[in-house]
């Protein structure tokens, strides 16, 4: 099992969940983080660590569509391995519906 980073993430971007991964399996993207699913050892910290809730475990259904966006972005985006800063409008975002659909970008963050 692995954990999945979900729509929640697009535009929040917190990446308390950075800080505190043990193997470093966290990539960025332009405006949300994915988790490799190889990388990921199943350890659960960044779960509670992510103040939008974006991270569930692979076996959650909010997973379901996002383990496949997880897979393919951690292959192309850069690694992080430091938290970073949030976008200034991040708090705003937390919560919003159909994020995916609507802000998602497939481009990797710029450093």
């Amino acid at each position: 099992m692995a954990y999945v980073v979900t729509e929640a993430c697009i535009k929040c971007k917190f990446m308390d969940c950075v800080e505190v991964c043990p193997v470093d399996c966290f990539y960025e993207g332009e405006n949300m983080l994915v988790i490799h699913p190889d990388e990921c050892i199943d350890c659960g910290v960044c779960e509670p660590e992510c103040p939008a809730e974006a991270i569930v475990p692979d076996t959650d259904t909010a997973a379901e569509k996002f383990a496949e966006v997880n897979r393919e972005y951690s292959g192309s985006w850069p690694n992080i391995t430091r938290k970073g800063a949030p976008p200034e409008d991040a708090e705003t975002w937390k919560g919003v519906a159909d994020k995916f659909e609507k802000h998602f970008s497939a481009n990797p963050a710029k450093r």
